[in-house]
């Protein structure tokens, strides 16, 4: 009996995907396991294998094509067997979905050099002498105002146009990318948590002094290098474990509180965002989170992470730190309630203890989702982070 393989739903957000390889043809045989096809996801690029064995008799698909979920993308089945009942769903190559192509394509912008400024010119009122001038000139008509009648452009329009400056004369060009099925998805859920979060922001200006020390001194013994971004993981961690209402997601008729701790980390790749998730955060190690932090970032940046791997987040860091940021804000990660923003360490006078010092500071920003999170609430846990970073000896245990 001939099988239709149709895409399927391949993490738990995905809706449609993107057919980046295709790796069969009609003939080819195929047994169950075999990777007929690699698919863009929402999340990353993922194998699509077969369930059935067989021989592949039609394809439906082809590389490049945009496909939601339940698309045909080939049949299988034995050779010479009648498959024209499974054709019955419109298909990606039908002519029905074929126009659909063609209308998307007439209305999308083409990729060219603009068209010689005499052709956009002929298009303008002006009298033939003022059409001499401009030629001579190299003035673009479609930039000078007329004041003629019907906003005829004459030649003393062109004798003021420039008001005596040279006249430069460059080609504009532009191009245009595909969206990624990864940029829709960022697009998608953070204009919806933007739009249906009400949020609002609280900043605190830590001091690192101790941290950068704990920090130089953990680097010294440990054969995994240790970076403030681990240390902040494990510090928010902590701060969580003793404010658990911050721990929570909005569920419309419930707020979740979870007494798990599963901390997500922004990671920016080619294409976006990606937030990989460390799970069980506040008992784990320093160095256990510094080893698995860099795993995970080191398989965001190839596109290698599971779904599995990028779910569960209870709470979510992004750190532009690295990138010189002293602070900035960022849209809450959904379901999380909250997102801290990290910046960068730097230098600067401080009073410290009634004097003057060069201390280290980090400024940190937390969103919050206010339906969940109240400001007296998101205080207590920035306050609670920074004693941890003050005095992160706890982050050893």
């Amino acid at each position: 009996m001939a099988e239709a393989i149709r895409l399927g739903r391949m993490t738990d957000t995905m809706e449609e995907g993107f057919l980046a390889e295709l790796s069969v043809k009609i003939g080819d045989k195929i047994k169950s396991g075999d990777t007929i096809a690699e698919v863009e996801t929402d999340k990353a690029t993922l194998p699509l294998e077969s369930y059935f064995n067989g021989t592949i008799l039609h394809v439906a698909a082809k590389k490049g094509d945009t496909l939601k979920i339940g698309d045909l993308i080939a049949i299988i089945g034995k050779e010479g067997e009648d498959y024209s009942a499974l054709l019955a769903k419109p298909e990606v190559g039908s002519p029905k979905s074929e126009a659909k192509t063609a209308d998307k394509e007439e209305v999308q912008p083409v990729t060219s050099n603009p068209q010689p400024a005499t052709n956009s010119d002929l298009r303008v009122k002006a009298s033939p002498l003022a059409r001499m001038i401009a030629k001579e000139k190299g003035i673009e008509l479609s930039n000078v105002k007329g004041t003629g009648e019907e906003g005829r452009i004459t030649k003393k329009d062109l004798e003021t146009a420039n008001d005596g400056l040279p006249t430069f004369t460059g080609k504009e060009n532009s191009r245009d990318v595909r969206v990624s099925q990864m940029r829709k998805t960022i697009a998608k859920r953070l204009l919806e948590s933007k739009n249906g979060a009400p949020h609002f922001y609280l900043t605190l200006d830590i001091n690192m002094d101790h941290a950068v020390s704990i920090r130089a001194q953990l680097n010294n013994v440990l054969p995994a290098k240790v970076s403030f971004n681990d240390i902040v993981i494990k510090a928010v961690a902590l701060a969580l474990r003793q404010n658990p209402n911050v721990n929570c997601s909005w569920l419309g008729d419930n707020i979740r509180y979870y007494d798990h701790i599963h901390i997500g980390m922004a990671v920016a790749v080619e294409d976006g965002l990606l937030v990989p998730v460390i799970k069980f955060a506040d008992s784990k190690t320093i160095q256990q989170i510094s080893i698995e932090a860099k795993a995970l970032a080191s398989k965001a940046g190839s596109k290698k992470l599971l779904p599995a791997e990028m779910e569960g987040n209870t709470f979510t860091i992004s750190n532009l730190g690295m990138f010189g940021i002293e602070e900035f804000t960022a849209i809450i990660n959904p379901p999380d309630a909250c997102i801290l923003a990290i910046g960068a360490v730097r230098q600067e006078p401080a009073v410290v203890n009634g004097e003057i010092k060069i201390a280290s500071k980090m400024k940190v920003t937390l969103s919050c989702d206010h339906r969940v999170v109240d400001g007296a609430t998101g205080a207590k846990f920035l306050q609670s982070l920074n004693n941890v970073l003050e005095n992160p000896v706890s982050v050893l245990l």
